[in-house]
């Protein structure tokens, strides 16, 4: 499984390429399927220097906000999405408010998010009914 990471705005993602490659690292670049493009550095590297790769694209990523919130035409449309995973393996985004989006982006991962995501809407689609502090079924 390779590292995958989601870029709007061509000069942060060619500053991420140049910065992988500036640690010998490789890494492909493709056309997201609706918008922007993915940057994928390969598996297996040590902790340090994926930590290192996190850092930078937490950096670029607040960049990137800065850069769509002086953008009057973006700033115009005021709409955040996160994926959610149904139980019957179908993936479907959730529009949410800018501002929660921009907090849950704050104190969690985007794979952390999805997993909250995907949590709240199979509880949906296979509601328990009964007091919280019951066991769920296995």
């Amino acid at each position: 499984m390779a590292f995958e990471y989601m870029f709007f705005n061509e000069a942060l993602r060619d500053r991420f390429v140049a910065f992988a490659s500036a640690r010998g690292v490789s890494s492909s670049v493709r056309k997201d399927t609706m918008e922007g493009f993915v940057v994928e550095l390969p598996d297996g590297l040590a902790d340090d220097l994926q930590d290192t790769f996190e850092d930078e694209y937490e950096s670029l990523m607040d960049e990137q906000m800065l850069l769509a919130e002086s953008d009057s035409e973006l700033v115009s449309h005021h709409v955040a999405g996160i994926t959610a995973t149904l139980s019957d393996g179908t993936d479907r985004l959730v529009r949410i408010p800018p501002a929660i989006a921009r907090r849950l982006f704050e104190h969690f991962t985007p794979e952390e998010i999805h997993e909250i995501a995907t949590a709240i809407a199979q509880s949906l689609e296979n509601p328990v009914d009964g007091p919280l502090c019951r066991r769920a079924p296995e």
